[in-house]
């Protein structure tokens, strides 16, 4: 249903509670896995989300932004005017009152959360219904840009799924999930019950690879050339760590392998994002290989 917001305190109608204090970051990252919600923001980010299958709460935007959103909207609820689903549109000053920032994408929707399936289901099933090859694990990073980043890199690189650990920020953040560009709802992914219990992986047959700076760790093309990863069907799961300490001790123990990025003019590390692109294009041929002449071209 439409409905357009006017009045001059908007913050006290219950129906718009979703989208109220957005500004409190430590509120909202606690409060939306309490509800059950999450935001998407932008008329891109909302469409995949929509085109995913997820279930809208309500929508938040600009009459302009109405026309762009209508087919996917219809398609989601059965009506372009969200059937029983409202859509609150309002002028720009009044969404800036509202949510305590400039919407400058101009539409926001809450979403319910899908139910994340176990690690074992989602390795299990995470390439069209068939066993995951690649895989990344996140462990314990603070920053939701850099999880938004890391998705969209692992969308675009061809990443099959990725796991956080229990204190990992929320892929689902509204930053993350802007950065990321919707491939958050792109890439499958779920969040690990225990770490750093890497049974689900090793059960699975993952090679597991930690990216840290050690004396024993392995150049990256090293390797990736490795006869383990060039065998078909072999499989990799690439641990990520924290921006500030990098993985913990029991992740590198518990690693079949540490791995480090080469890197000149005494530059020791890369942003944990940027080190996620480098790693997975590296590994890119991982599990696609064959005998023969094609040996070694990427999937």
């Amino acid at each position: 249903m439409l409905i357009p917001l006017t009045g001059p305190d908007l913050s006290a109608d219950p129906r718009l509670d979703d989208y109220t204090r957005l500004k409190d970051v430590k509120l909202r990252a606690r409060l939306e896995p309490e509800r059950g919600l999450y935001m998407a923001e932008s008329t891109s980010v909302i469409t995949r989300a929509l085109d995913a299958g997820h279930s809208p709460r309500s929508f938040l935007m600009a009459q302009r932004h109405l026309p762009g959103l209508a087919g996917a909207i219809e398609s989601a609820t059965g009506s372009a005017d969200g059937g029983p689903v409202p859509i609150f549109t309002a002028p720009e000053e009044v969404l800036e009152q509202l949510t305590g920032f400039h919407l400058h994408r101009g539409a926001l929707a809450a979403m319910h959360r899908p139910a994340l399936p176990r690690a074992d289901e989602l390795l299990a099933t995470a390439r069209g219904g068939a066993p995951a090859r690649r895989v990344v694990v996140l462990e314990d990073l603070v920053d939701h840009t850099n999880v938004g980043a890391v998705f969209r890199s692992a969308a675009a690189l061809g990443v099959d799924a990725v796991l956080v650990t229990p204190s990992c920020a929320d892929p689902l953040y509204r930053r993350s999930v802007r950065v990321s560009m919707g491939t958050v709802f792109q890439v499958p992914w779920t969040r690990l019950e225990a770490w750093p219990d890497m049974g689900a992986l090793h059960g699975a047959g993952f090679t597991v690879a930690a990216l840290a700076l050690s004396d024993e760790a392995v150049p990256l093309d090293d390797f990736a050339a490795l006869p383990v990863l060039a065998a078909p069907g072999a499989k990799l799961a690439m641990v990520m760590g924290t921006e500030g300490d990098g993985l913990g001790r029991r992740t590198i123990a518990a690693s079949d392998y540490t791995v480090r990025i080469p890197m000149e003019h005494g530059v020791d590390s890369l942003n944990v994002a940027a080190a996620s692109a480098v790693v997975f294009w590296a590994t890119r041929g991982v599990g696609a290989r064959t005998s023969g002449p094609a040996a070694g071209v990427c999937r």
